[in-house]
C-alpha cells in the first residue's frame, strides 16, 4: 500500500488539518485479486477518544485487508471532537470529515466520487462519528461500519452540571462542549436518532449500516438502545455481537468481518453472530 501523509488548510477547522491516505496503487499484478477488476473504493476511518489517525494502522491488520479488496483508506485526525460541528469557530468536525476532506482527497488523489464506492467506519468515539456522519451525508456514504460505538446520547442528555464524569471518562463541561446543551441533545441533530427519523420521513436513500459490540463492553447497553430504536423505525441494519470488551481483541475479527460485508461477501461473519436485522 502506498502511504501519503498530508495536511492542508481546513476552512471547517480554521487551521492546518493532518490526514493519512493509503492507496493500493503500488500492488503488482501478482497481488491483484478479483477486486482489482473494478475501480478502487474508499473507506474513511475515524479513531476513538484520546486516539490518533495512526491507531487503525498501528493496532489492526487493515492494511493487508485493504490491499486484498482494492480499498483506499483515509484516516483524519478528529481529536476528541466526537466528529460533531460545534458553534465555535474552528470546531466544524462533522463538516471537515463528511464534506470538506471527502472533496479534498477525491480531487487530490483522483478517488471515486460515486456514492457506491464511498464508505465510512470507526471505533468507539469514531464509531459514533461514523454513524452520525454517514447519516448526515447519505448522498456521500453508501455504507457505515461502527464498532463498539460510543452511542451515549441518552447518558449525556441525563447529565447535570455537577456530574464529575461519565463512564469515568470525561465531565459535564466536556460533553456540553461536544454535544451542546445536554437537556436539548435528544432533539438536536447531534443525536443520530434525529437523523434517522429525518431520512425515514423524507424517504431518502439509506446508508447500509453495520453495528458490532462486545457483550461485556461498557457501551453494550448504549448500543442496545440504538439497536431497539432502529428496529422501531424499521431502519435496515446488520448487527453482530459476541464475547468481548472494549479492545482490539474484539475489534480485529470484526474489522475482517465488516470489510467482507462492505465487499458484499456472504461469508462476512465471524465469532458469535445473532444475524442480520
Amino acid at each position: 500500500m502506498a502511504i501519503f501523509e498530508g495536511s492542508y488548510f481546513s476552512d471547517a477547522l480554521r487551521r492546518g488539518a493532518s490526514f493519512s491516505v493509503y492507496l493500493p496503487n503500488d500492488i503488482g499484478p501478482e497481488g491483484h485479486t478479483k477486486y482489482f477488476d473494478r475501480p478502487t473504493k474508499v473507506l474513511f476511518l475515524l479513531h476513538g477518544y484520546t486516539g490518533t489517525r495512526a491507531d487503525w494502522i498501528k493496532d489492526t491488520s487493515i492494511l493487508s485487508l485493504a490491499a486484498r479488496y482494492n480499498l483506499a483508506l483515509v484516516c483524519p485526525s478528529g481529536e476528541n471532537s466526537f466528529y460533531l460541528d460545534g458553534e465555535e469557530t474552528g470546531r466544524q468536525y462533522q463538516t471537515y470529515v463528511g464534506q470538506e476532506l471527502v472533496e479534498y482527497v477525491r480531487k487530490t488523489f483522483g478517488l471515486s466520487s460515486r456514492r457506491e464506492d464511498t464508505f465510512i467506519g470507526g471505533i468507539s468515539m469514531g464509531g459514533f462519528g461514523a454513524v452520525h456522519t454517514g447519516l448526515a451525508y447519505p448522498e456521500t456514504f453508501s455504507k457505515i461500519v461502527s464498532l463498539s460505538a460510543a452511542l451515549i446520547v441518552h447518558k449525556v442528555a441525563a447529565m447535570k452540571p455537577d456530574d464529575l464524569n461519565l463512564d469515568g471518562i470525561a465531565n459535564y463541561a466536556y460533553y456540553r462542549l461536544m454535544f451542546g446543551e445536554p437537556e436539548k441533545l435528544l432533539e438536536s441533530r447531534n443525536n443520530p436518532e434525529v437523523l434517522v427519523r429525518e431520512l425515514m420521513e423524507k424517504g431518502s436513500p439509506l446508508p447500509a449500516l453495520y453495528l458490532a459490540i462486545g457483550t461485556e463492553d461498557f457501551l453494550y447497553e448504549d448500543n442496545q438502545i440504538f439497536r431497539r430504536f432502529l428496529e422501531a423505525q424499521n431502519f435496515p441494519f446488520t448487527y453482530r455481537e459476541g464475547p468481548g470488551v472494549h479492545d482490539y481483541n474484539f475489534w480485529n475479527p470484526q474489522i475482517d468481518s465488516s470489510l467482507r460485508w462492505l465487499m458484499d461477501e456472504e461469508d462476512g461473519k465471524q465469532g458469535t453472530d445473532i444475524g442480520d436485522i
